[in-house]
């Protein structure tokens, strides 16, 4: 399906479509159409102000305070595999009347585009707690959202609300996420927090972080560097974690991955805190000792195959070697992966990282670019089908390519399959373009449409066509038809 896109600067080689541009797809009548708002209507410009005009006689440092600018501006993308989708086009619908709805509420200008992974790009500007509530609704409303119920004591309740629910409310914002604390005449201890899965792990953290401290029991706050709270205090899948709670009585409370901090909280009866502590500091000090790292470069595209279905693969070489895999972070271009541990298990751990990143096989096949809209499918719908019969293949479209990796022999069947698909399609349609001086496009269109769709349905053919520019008329459907 091809998109008319108007590309945001700073984001090359990736296709986008600014959420407000009118334009039509391969399979998108025009019959009685509505007047489109263009973007200057729906995304006005911010004003311009004159400077800030301040008395002369304010020292220099009050000036520099008055004149620094509480204006943000901040950057986020929700991957492809979290994003929800509507069932209207990108930048129409419900997805055009929800960012209008949040720039009203929040004040905040959001600039938004897609690119080829259908991963969404958000540029907000504003002040800053217009900018954090502004990302919160975004979230709530483009990224998949999940929820989980905790139990803190209701006695707690008023330290997570704060005064008349200000910390609350900070915390919302600061962990986009929606936190739901029962009313004060509700029996209830469940809090429930919705938002991402990230969001979630941070609005619980801090506040079982804040229910810990108001705890009438032992509590301890200390640090151990975070390279060794996943690997060695945690242990595989959890299990050293789970063991110490169960032997010492004790609450204990690792930030989750995504908390970058080294504080470890631990709670309950004393002589259970200060085992748990005790043990804590014993694993630490000993693989301070004997941990070393070695880096390993291993293709980006094999990373996946290391880390396994939510990281099941590295907790799996942790298990059986008890060395720690550390992935680069998603947005980084390094292909390097750390190894971490004694140092008389670091050559196993890197063969058998070795034997994961390289137990695939990768086919590339050639497909004409405009083909690979019918080998996806309506709303994707024949690459879903395609994923659920193999599971364990990644297809990857780029330019005239397809790209299939995965376990060897399934991508034999998996590539034979596509090429089939290419084989049929390319076979049965053809893609055509023609040159028409841009005043003659109404009349090739008609009056609401009706040459155009009339050409259509006789030759059962899609016509794309841009009024605006000189760009070629393209047909494309079955070769007789086109």
């Amino acid at each position: 399906m091809e998109d008319s896109t108007n590309p945001m600067a700073g984001l090359d080689q990736q296709q986008q479509q600014q959420l407000v541009a009118g334009n039509a797809g391969y399979e998108n009548n025009v019959s009685a159409p509505a007047p489109t708002p263009c973007y200057d209507d729906l995304f006005p410009a911010l004003p311009e102000s004159e400077p800030p005009r301040f008395n002369s006689t304010l020292s220099p440092s009050t000036q520099n305070m008055r004149v620094g600018s509480s204006i943000v501006t901040q950057v986020f993308i929700v991957a492809s595999g979290e994003r929800k989708f509507d069932s209207d086009k990108f930048g129409e619908g419900e997805s055009l009347r929800t960012c209008q709805s949040i720039m009203k509420e929040t004040n905040a200008h959001i600039e938004i585009s897609s690119g080829k992974d259908q991963s969404l790009t958000f540029l907000v500007t504003g002040k800053v707690h217009e900018v954090m509530e502004a990302r919160r609704k975004i979230l709530v409303h483009f990224q998949t959202q999940a929820s989980k119920t905790i139990n803190i004591p209701r006695d707690h309740h008023r330290w997570i609300l704060g005064k008349r629910g200000e910390r609350l409310r900070e915390l919302e914002r600061t962990t986009a996420t929606k936190i739901n604390v029962p009313r004060i005449n509700d029996e209830s201890d469940a809090i429930t927090i919705l938002g991402t899965k990230d969001g979630i792990e941070k609005a619980e953290h801090e506040i079982r972080t804040m229910s810990d401290e108001q705890s009438r029991k032992a509590f301890e706050r200390f640090n151990v560097p975070k390279i060794y709270h996943p690997p060695f205090i945690l242990g595989a899948y959890g299990e050293n974690l789970a063991k110490m709670m169960e032997e010492t009585g004790a609450k204990i409370n690792v930030p989750p991955q995504s908390v970058q901090k080294d504080e470890i909280i631990i709670t309950g009866e004393k002589e259970g805190v200060l085992a748990a502590k005790a043990r804590i500091e014993a694993i630490y000090k000993e693989m301070e000792k004997r941990c070393t790292s070695v880096g390993v470069e291993v293709v980006r595209a094999q990373h996946r195959y290391v880390y396994g279905p939510r990281g099941s693969t590295i907790q799996e070489i942790l298990q059986t070697t008890g060395v720690s895999v550390e992935m680069p972070p998603s947005d980084s271009p390094s292909d390097t992966i750390t190894l971490r541990g004694p140092q008389d298990k670091l050559g196993n751990a890197l063969n058998v990282v070795y034997q994961k990143a390289h137990s695939i096989r990768t086919e590339v096949l050639e497909c004409p670019q405009w083909i690979h809209k019918y080998i996806i499918g309506r709303e994707g719908g024949h690459i879903k089908e395609f994923s659920v019969q193999h599971p364990n293949v990644h297809v990857e479209f780029s330019e005239d390519k397809i790209k299939i990796d995965g376990p060897p022999e399934q991508v034999v069947i998996a590539s034979e399959e596509l090429q089939k698909m290419v084989n049929d399609l390319t076979g049965r349609l053809r893609l055509a373009e023609m040159v028409v001086d841009p005043v003659h496009c109404k009349h090739i269109i008609g009056k609401a449409g009706s040459n155009i769709n009339r050409m259509k349905e006789e030759y059962d053919v899609q016509i794309n066509i841009d009024e605006k520019s000189a760009k070629p008329i393209r047909i494309e459907g079955p070769a007789e038809g086109v």
